[in-house]
């Protein structure tokens, strides 16, 4: 199975679990890798480092979290990367990782949200899964939970609007819900880019799938 697998999907696949059982060993020392927010967390100084916006994709609060992001790196990331090439696949990945961090942590910033830490590849993995459904619409997903089946830009759509509206009421726990459309925005400008789409000016055809 992990020879069907292309190289650097298989690599952020080891690396996100590598990193997963490290955090069980080694705890707390590895808090300077999570991304705090840029303001003072109760009254002591901030604890963001420049390198956040990218080690935090790499680490999970449980086997939970890692498992489903995990999944869907797998799901999404495989046929992006096999049409993409590892290249572009991986510039596209971490451009929606750190687009995540960025939006995370201006919000965070400016709209007074709660200055606590932020963990997890769920950044890069909306930002795949809205890559997926504009290169494949009418490719069928079938969902774990439930169990029903859509067309892959249903199921952008879906996740999308729900990623909306608990982060304006706040509720679905302490996720970070714009973080999420933080990875997909950036993954929709980066596109957009490559196409030579509004915003962005017209480019030289790439063989651009």
């Amino acid at each position: 199975m992990l020879k069907n697998i292309p190289p650097v999907t298989q690599a952020l696949l080891a690396a996100n679990i590598a990193v997963f059982l490290l955090q069980l060993v080694a705890g707390p020392s590895l808090n300077p890798f999570m991304l705090w927010p840029l303001v003072a967390e109760y009254g002591y100084g901030s604890q963001f480092l420049p390198w956040q916006v990218v080690t935090y994709g790499f680490m999970h609060g449980d086997f939970g979290h890692l498992f489903f992001n995990m999944l869907a790196l797998f799901m999404f990331g495989a046929p992006l990367e096999y049409t993409w090439g590892t290249r572009r696949f991986a510039t596209f990945y971490f451009t929606c990782v750190v687009g995540a961090a960025i939006t995370h942590l201006v919000l965070t910033s400016f709209f007074g949200l709660p200055p606590l830490p932020t963990v997890g590849a769920s950044g890069g993995v909306y930002g795949l899964l809205l890559a997926y459904g504009m290169l494949f619409p009418t490719q069928r997903v079938m969902l774990l939970f439930p169990p029903i089946p859509m067309q892959a830009r249903t199921l952008v759509i879906v996740f999308g609007a729900l990623a909306l509206l608990m982060g304006v009421t706040g509720t679905g726990g302490n996720i970070a819900h714009f973080a999420h459309l933080g990875g997909m925005l950036f993954g929709w400008l980066l596109i957009r880019y490559w196409r030579g789409q509004p915003p962005f000016k017209p480019r030289r055809p790439r063989g651009f799938g």
